[in-house]
């Protein structure tokens, strides 16, 4: 962990809600026990009236203790924690919130270091924003921050009302927008990877790189999240953010400097650049029964709360260029779906072939292309593989990694919610979504979204329907399925 935060009140909106408890508040409590946020107190907001400071301390001593209710987590819930329903969310709702929080940092000598965590759904982060400004909550002694969970928007056109809605009360650098991808350590160390490592950073471009693939892969369905999901798709649900962020850290031009303005620059100017890909180009599927080892599971259209016939995708492929200096000619697949055959995510690299083939008179001795891969879930780590000799009097080539695992080397890695919201009370946005790269990555993705024709079945615990195949091209590679 970096340096100890700065004392502040994180305001959690939604506090006893999914996401909370599984990710939020455990997130909170391990920070504090690692002493890199002793001084932070939590304020959880909700509707509900019927909670009061003890039982959202026991809520929370539950959740952050795996359902049981552990000594340290409830020494930290009871010195830390406190409860203010909000109502129907009205100015005067808002204004006892207000009242609340300045009684809070009072009696903690605090210096108005506010966090505002919006843990809710996506119609409530625009009213909620502005009540929150309107009660004067948005400027304070100290600073204030408000952090928004994905999805930002559903288009272009709903992503520009939410940005317009945040910027009635709110700064830009006020304003976090969270993306759990980004946490990951894998992640964030392709910059690391990138930018210092001149071997790889010289190879990257055109002229040594034939293809580049993307796959978030989730072995997983839509887990009782019908509701969300169907209206969703996943062009909503993974493309337009979680992959389109992989790609631009992928493709991005070095930053003139390693601060958040500088590399979120960088990461508009590649969505930018991508070429508009028709919906044509877009392979969706949906997956229909199948099985995981010998179990048996239902289709998508099986699932409870999906309706009759749906035609909503749960799996994408697609094929974008990227028309720019680095990149122009060098294809980019993108591929994410549910149900697919494993849980993975991993950016590979396929070098191109040399030129001239030394090795043609020998049988059995064509070399294949280098191909570095970076594994970001799970067994986070690099793998370069290349041609060697196979040992004998023979002459065969056999083809071997090299290989960094990121367990082996540091041990476990830390939480994406730990570092993401460290980062928020450090005041440092490197790690989260600018509106300018929301609206980029909404252009994009939106003409996507009303697909034609309907998505091809493919069977649950396969690798998606045959037809994402026929994207990668000739002089491409397969798909790399791990």
């Amino acid at each position: 962990m970096s340096a100890e935060a700065a004392p502040a009140l994180f305001c959690l909106f939604g506090a006893t809600g999914d996401l909370a408890r599984r990710k939020i508040l455990p997130a909170l409590f391990k920070l504090h026990a690692a002493g890199a946020a002793p001084n932070v107190y939590v304020l959880g907001v909700t509707r509900t009236a019927d909670i009061d400071d003890t039982s959202f301390r026991g809520i929370a001593t539950e959740a952050v203790s795996g359902g049981s209710r552990s000594r340290e987590a409830a020494v930290w819930a009871d010195s830390r924690l406190h409860y203010q329903p909000i109502g129907d969310g009205t100015p005067e709702d808002h204004a006892a919130l207000a009242r609340r929080i300045e009684e809070i940092e009072s009696r903690h000598v605090l210096p108005g270091n506010r966090i505002f965590y919006l843990a809710l759904p996506p119609a409530g982060f625009a009213p909620t924003a502005r009540g929150i400004a309107s009660a004067g909550l948005a400027r304070s002694a100290g600073w204030s921050r408000l952090v928004v969970e994905k999805p930002f928007g559903h288009d272009l056109e709903s992503a520009r009302a939410l940005n317009e809605a945040l910027h009635e009360g709110w700064t830009e650098e006020q304003i976090y927008r969270i993306d759990h991808y980004l946490g990951k350590e894998t992640v964030q160390n392709l910059l690391v990877f990138r930018f210092a490592n001149a071997m790889f950073e010289s190879l990257w471009n055109r002229d040594r790189i034939e293809s580049v693939q993307i796959t978030v892969a989730e072995d997983l369905g839509i887990e009782q999240r019908a509701g969300y999901y169907d209206p969703a798709g996943v062009v909503r649900d993974m493309l337009q953010n979680h992959l389109a962020q992989l790609l631009t850290l992928v493709a991005m031009e070095p930053p003139s400097r390693l601060d958040a303005a500088a590399i979120r620059g960088e990461k508009v100017k590649v969505l930018e650049s991508v070429r508009p890909p028709a919906p044509s180009e877009l392979v969706r599927g949906q997956y229909a029964e199948g099985k995981f080892g010998e179990a048996p599971v239902v289709g998508y259209r099986g699932e409870k709360g999906v309706p009759a016939g749906s035609q909503t995708a749960t799996f994408a492929a697609l094929r974008l260029e990227i028309d720019n200096w680095r990149w122009l000619g060098v294809p980019f697949f993108l591929r994410t779906g549910k149900r697919l055959a494993r849980r993975v995510t991993e950016v590979v690299l396929n070098f191109r072939e040399p030129p001239v083939s030394l090795f043609e008179r020998y049988e059995a001795c064509r070399p294949q292309s280098d191909t570095l891969v970076l594994r970001l879930q799970p067994d986070e780590g690099f793998f370069l593989y290349f041609d060697v000799k196979r040992p004998g009097a023979s002459f065969e080539l056999a083809r071997q990694p090299l290989h960094f695992n990121y367990a082996e080397a540091f041990g476990p890695l830390p939480e994406a919610y730990e570092t993401l919201l460290l980062d928020v009370l450090e005041g440092d946005q490197t790690l989260f979504v600018h509106s300018a790269e929301v609206e980029a990555s909404w252009r994009l993705f939106t003409p996507l979204l009303d697909a034609a024709t309907p998505p091809l079945p493919y069977a649950a615990g396969s690798w998606g329907p045959e037809a994402s195949e026929a994207i990668i091209g000739e002089g491409s590679r397969a798909w790399r399925n791990p």
